[in-house]
């Protein structure tokens, strides 16, 4: 998705929203983010629940649908590290290995 295309579903989302402004700017949020991040990146810092929320409140069915795999940012992400290049990524996100999801993220080297 475009960052023009990704502009006009927030401006759309913010224009229909009804809800807790903190859950909106929390959604909107995210997304911006996941564009330099990535979906995985997102899966892995966000609890499903969470994941769910943001996507009812953004109006989408799935991340896949507007973010990239992979960010150019991801491998700041201390999280994706770990995981980037194994076969755990999915056991990760459904809470079969624990210890693993980290919101940190490093400076530019």
């Amino acid at each position: 998705m475009s960052d023009e295309e990704l502009l006009r579903l927030v401006d759309r989302i913010v224009d229909q929203y009804g809800g807790k402004l903190d859950e909106l700017e929390s959604a909107v949020g995210m997304l911006m983010l996941g564009r330099y991040y990535g979906w995985r990146v997102l899966l892995l810092v966000h609890s499903p629940n969470t994941i769910r929320k943001y996507q009812k409140i953004l109006g989408l069915k799935s991340l896949k649908d507007v973010l990239p795999e992979v960010g150019v940012l991801a491998h700041r992400s201390d999280a994706w590290r770990l995981v980037e290049g194994t076969q755990n990524f999915w056991k990760v996100v459904r809470g079969q290995i624990g210890g693993v999801r980290s919101t940190r993220v490093d400076k530019p080297s």
